[in-house]
């Protein structure tokens, strides 16, 4: 009887691991970990481990890299880096995920940098943190029972080229085979890490690779084979996470996407500023149906609680899940959560939009250091969640009709 009991725990154990306890797919379903087809409902986590500069109100300082720059010259090094160790543990902390899971939501994106998983300069660091940030989260999100996907915002090299990859001007990522190389063994270590963890739903590998501004048919030609040689690596180590796969021109374009090369793929579309009618994305559900995949919405957003409402009843009405963006932003209402804007901000506005004029601009025009220092501060510390406020009427254009 014990060698019986020992054989059926053994092969349970198989099966779990080999995929029943995590997220999987059937057809045009998402199958959630008890084998039942689910709409994924989520929110991205923006501006947490890839700093944007639009919502810090910034224009030239764009991207994280540029930010740093910036609070660098208005602050020194030394400031910068208490600066950012204090940001990372502000931003998202256990209670914002308690709050997400309270509204009824299944799960979150996670949009991350690269550079958090490497020795090189990032956010203050030398040496990558991103294992432990993403551990943490996933402490936070077992508890909830709030499912991750894992987004490479910013990849090596650059797969956009923009400021929301933090690269230099051009998606150089398609142009040499290092870049492809390093990308899949980032991504491989990974999936190393987390290959047992089914609190992660997968992996989505690059976000809006491709902008239309450069050569897109060439461009366009190179996006699947570097999806096939990220993917190789990623299953040399993991078998049982979903790949989420995006189109090119900013997640919008699958044209030149063939058939499914691998049994848990899921492809994932943006859409901004567009008509809320069903019409928008029929490309997409064409597509949905020419090789029977899910389809999910991986970001949309930034838009009027009216218009949020309408895209996403079109969403729900066509079997499509989503993942609006972004979860929260400063002195801003169209996210689910806002934090007020610190004293003497506009101060460092100001000072961000002057003309870059070398040092003239430094030593003419730059702030009150005290001022900029204590804002700044200021804003780790409203940023976290006991001091945001929830903005109901985003959250009922989510569907959500939570009582506060």
């Amino acid at each position: 009887m014990y060698k019986l009991l020992l054989f059926i725990s053994i092969l349970t154990f198989s099966f779990e691991i080999s995929g029943q306890r995590f997220y999987t797919t059937n057809g045009k379903e998402i199958i959630d970990p008890q084998g039942v087809p689910i709409l994924l409902k989520g929110i991205n986590l923006g501006n947490w481990l890839v700093p944007e500069g639009y919502m810090f109100k910034f224009n030239e300082a764009s991207s994280a890299r540029l930010i740093n720059d910036l609070i660098t010259e208005l602050s020194g090094s030394e400031f910068t880096k208490n600066f950012w160790n204090q940001y990372l543990g502000n931003y998202i902390t256990s209670k914002d995920i308690s709050f997400i899971k309270s509204l009824g939501m299944n799960s979150i994106r996670v949009p991350f940098h690269y550079k958090l998983f490497t020795d090189e300069d990032y956010l203050g660091y030398d040496r990558g943190i991103g294992f432990s940030l993403i551990d943490s989260l996933i402490h936070w999100c077992r508890k909830e029972k709030l499912y991750i996907i894992l987004d490479m915002h910013s990849a090596p090299c650059g797969q956009t080229g923009q400021n929301i990859d933090d690269s230099h001007g051009y998606p150089w990522l398609f142009e040499d085979d290092a870049c492809v190389m390093k990308t899949a063994q980032i991504w491989k270590e990974i999936a190393r890490r987390y290959k047992n963890e089914p609190i992660v739903i997968g992996y989505d590998l690059l976000n809006e690779p491709i902008p239309q501004y450069y050569d897109t048919a060439r461009l366009n030609s190179k996006l699947e084979p570097v999806y096939r040689a990220i993917v190789s690596a990623i299953r040399e180590v993991d078998i049982n996470h979903i790949i989420f796969l995006g189109g090119s021109q900013w997640n919008t374009n699958f044209k030149h996407l063939g058939r499914p090369f691998d049994p848990k793929l899921v492809y994932t579309f943006h859409r901004y500023w567009s008509d809320t009618t069903v019409s928008v994305i029929q490309d997409i559900i064409d597509f949905r149906n020419k090789y029977n995949v899910p389809i999910w919405l991986g970001e949309s957003g930034e838009n009027t609680n009216e218009w949020i409402n309408s895209f996403r009843t079109m969403l729900d009405n066509n079997n499509i899940g989503w993942c609006f963006w972004p979860y929260k932003k400063m002195d801003n209402t169209r996210c689910i959560v806002s934090f007020p804007q610190p004293n003497f901000y506009d101060e460092i506005i100001a000072y961000e939009k002057e003309p870059n004029i070398g040092f003239e601009k430094m030593f003419l025009k730059l702030p009150p250091k005290d001022h900029v220092q204590s804002t700044l501060l200021d804003f780790c510390k409203l940023s976290n969640f006991k001091n945001c406020t929830p903005n109901k009427g985003y959250i009922q254009a989510l569907g959500i009709n939570k009582v506060y």
